[in-house]
C-alpha cells in the first residue's frame, strides 16, 4: 500500500523542493513536518522569526501563545508584526505573518498569558514546545511543564547584543533547564530588553537557531543540542559551546 504520508499536492512539492532535495530529509522528513504541533511561547523577537521558519518550512500546526498586544517599539525586531497592525493582538497579527508566507499551515492562537492553572493544559497538547518568553517566571513555568509532559524545550533568551539556545528533553536522558539555573535571579538581578536594550538582528539570529533545532528535533536529523549550550556574542561574532550535565539531585528532573 502507498504510504499516505508521502501524498504530496502539487503545490507542497513545489513549495518544499529545497526541503524534498536534501537527502538527509527528504519526502519522510517532509511528512514528519507537517504532522507536527509545535507550541511557540511568546510572539515577540524571538517568537517572530522562529514562527515564520517554522511556517516556511511546513510545520503542520503551531500554536502560539502570547496576550500582548503590538507596539511601534516591537517592530525593531519583531519581524512577524507590521506598522498597519499596531494596535492588534499578537498573535492575530503573528498569524497574518505566517500564513501569507505558508496558507497550509494551521495557526491555534492563545491569547493568554501561562500560568499555573494554563501550563499543564496547554503544553501536553503539542509534540514540541519553543520558549522565546521574556521573564524568568514564565521560563521556569514552562520548563517545568515540559519535564511534567515529557515535552522537548527549545530554549532561547537574549540581551543586549547576546544570546544563548539549548534544548531540554530530560525524558530522554539529557538535562533540564534547571538542571542549568536551578533557580531564577531575585527580581532586579539582571535587565530585560526593555531595560537594556537589545540589536534586533540578534532575535532574528537566535529565533532562526531555534527553527533549526526545533526542524531537527522533528524531522531526527542531525546532532540534538539536548546536553549543550550554545552561546552568541553578536559584537565579537564568536560561538561558545558549554557542555551541560544531568544533575541527579534536580527535584524536578531527577525522578524521571
Amino acid at each position: 500500500m502507498p504510504d499516505t504520508d508521502l501524498d504530496f499536492s502539487e503545490e507542497e512539492i513545489q513549495r518544499y523542493s529545497r526541503h524534498i532535495l536534501l537527502p538527509e530529509l527528504g519526502g519522510s522528513g517532509q511528512a514528519a513536518l507537517r504532522r507536527a504541533r509545535v507550541l511557540i511561547i511568546g510572539a515577540g523577537g524571538l517568537g517572530s522569526p522562529l514562527l515564520l521558519y517554522l511556517a516556511a518550512a511546513g510545520v503542520g500546526t503551531i500554536g502560539l501563545v502570547d496576550d500582548d498586544r503590538v507596539e511601534l517599539s516591537n517592530l525593531q525586531r519583531q519581524i512577524a508584526h507590521a506598522t498597519d497592525r499596531l494596535g492588534q493582538d499578537k498573535t492575530a497579527s503573528a498569524a497574518i505573518g505566517a500564513r501569507a508566507i505558508n496558507p497550509l499551515v494551521k495557526i491555534e492562537e492563545h491569547r493568554l498569558r501561562l500560568d499555573a492553572a494554563t501550563a499543564p493544559d496547554l503544553i501536553p497538547r503539542y509534540d514540541i514546545v519553543c520558549d522565546g518568553s521574556d521573564n524568568f517566571q514564565t521560563r521556569y513555568l514552562v520548563a517545568d511543564a515540559c519535564v511534567a509532559a515529557k515535552r522537548t524545550l527549545v530554549s532561547a533568551a537574549v540581551l543586549r547584543f547576546e544570546g544563548q539556545l539549548s534544548v531540554f528533553k530530560p525524558h530522554a536522558g539529557g538535562p533540564c533547564y534547571r538542571c542549568l539555573y536551578p533557580e531564577a535571579p531575585p527580581p532586579g538581578f539582571a535587565p530585560s530588553c526593555a531595560e537594556a536594550g537589545v540589536l534586533g538582528a540578534v532575535t532574528g539570529v537566535m529565533g532562526a537557531l531555534q527553527a533549526s533545532e526545533t526542524i531537527k528535533e522533528i524531522t531526527g536529523i542531525g546532532e540534538s543540542l539536548s546536553g549543550r549550550l550554545v552561546l552568541w556574542d553578536a559584537l565579537a561574532t564568536r560561538f561558545r559551546m558549554i557542555r551541560l550535565a544531568r544533575d541527579p539531585a534536580c527535584p524536578v528532573c531527577s525522578a524521571l
